[in-house]
Order: structure tokens, then C-alpha cells, then sequence
């Protein structure tokens, strides 16, 4: 089985690929490439130290569940259930407060249902319709953090009252 061509007209490459190579291109991507990877584990701990916090403080909360394993992660994922909580309702009270949040992956958004994900490693259905996903990065501050964790507790707090 061969190849199919990517780009008809060419001989390039054994006849597989029409024109010439974009080299500013490729130059910069090896550059952006490398300036990804230079300082990638300090970044990483210092976002993998924040995640923490946010666990800790936010599993202080009753009834609220990681999901997933808590050493093998992402450094800035952060996947919690709280019970009692509809997830899309904290979603929008956090972005009325400034917070950008989801209620699980990309791949469910536009649907109510809880995540397939969840329920697959065992989290009750009750408990995946109150997850809350944060994703952080090396931009994210402490003082995010610490933003994320005043304005969190009372909106869960709120939606467990209603």
C-alpha cells in the first residue's frame, strides 16, 4: 500500500509532495519548539504546586470528590465532583466572577449529559453531574489561585442551597 499524495503537481519527494519546503516555517517551529521545552520542569512544578493548592483547599469543601488519580496527572488539571452541585450552573456563577471554567472535556461540550469519563473510572452519575474541570498554566498566579479560592467555596456553597 502506498501513500497517497499530499499535494498533486510535483515531483518532490519521490513524486508524494508539489512545491518546496516552507523553511521559514520549519525554522520556526524548531525555535518555538525549543523555546517550549527550554525551563519545561520548572514550569511544570511550579504549576503542578499550584494544582495542589487548589486540590488541597478545595477538597476541604464537604461532599466534593477528585477525580482521577492525584499523583498521575497533568501538572495543571484539576477534575472535582461536588455533590449536590449541577456543574453548569457553578460554571456560569465562576464566570460571572471573573473565573474560566468548564464542566468537563472539549469532546462533551453542548450536552448536559455527565462525563463518559467519570462514569467509566466509577464516579456515581449523582456526583459526575457536579464536576468542575480547571485547567491552570505557567501564567497562572498565585494570586489566581488565591482568587479561584475566594470566590469557589460560596458558589458551591449557594447551589447546594437551592
Amino acid at each position: 500500500m502506498s501513500v497517497p499524495n499530499l499535494i498533486e503537481g510535483g515531483a518532490q519527494e519521490g513524486g508524494k509532495r508539489a512545491s518546496t519546503e516552507n523553511v521559514p516555517a520549519i525554522v520556526g517551529m524548531g525555535v518555538a519548539v525549543e523555546s517550549a521545552c527550554t525551563g519545561i520542569e520548572d514550569r511544570a512544578a511550579k504549576v503542578r504546586s499550584m494544582r495542589d493548592r487548589l486540590i488541597d483547599e478545595i477538597l476541604k469543601l464537604p461532599g466534593t470528590y477528585l477525580n482521577g488519580c492525584r499523583e498521575n496527572r497533568l501538572p495543571g488539571n484539576i477534575n472535582v465532583s461536588f455533590e449536590g452541585v449541577e456543574s453548569e450552573s457553578l460554571v456560569m456563577m465562576l464566570d460571572q466572577n471573573g473565573v474560566a471554567a468548564s464542566s468537563g472535556s472539549a469532546c462533551t461540550s453542548g450536552t448536559l449529559e455527565p462525563s463518559h469519563v467519570l462514569l467509566s473510572i466509577g464516579v456515581p452519575r449523582e456526583i459526575a453531574g457536579g464536576s468542575l474541570r480547571l485547567s491552570i498554566n505557567g501564567y497562572t498566579t498565585g494570586e489566581d489561585v488565591e482568587y479561584i479560592l475566594k470566590v469557589l467555596p460560596p458558589a458551591v456553597e449557594r447551589l447546594r442551597k437551592i
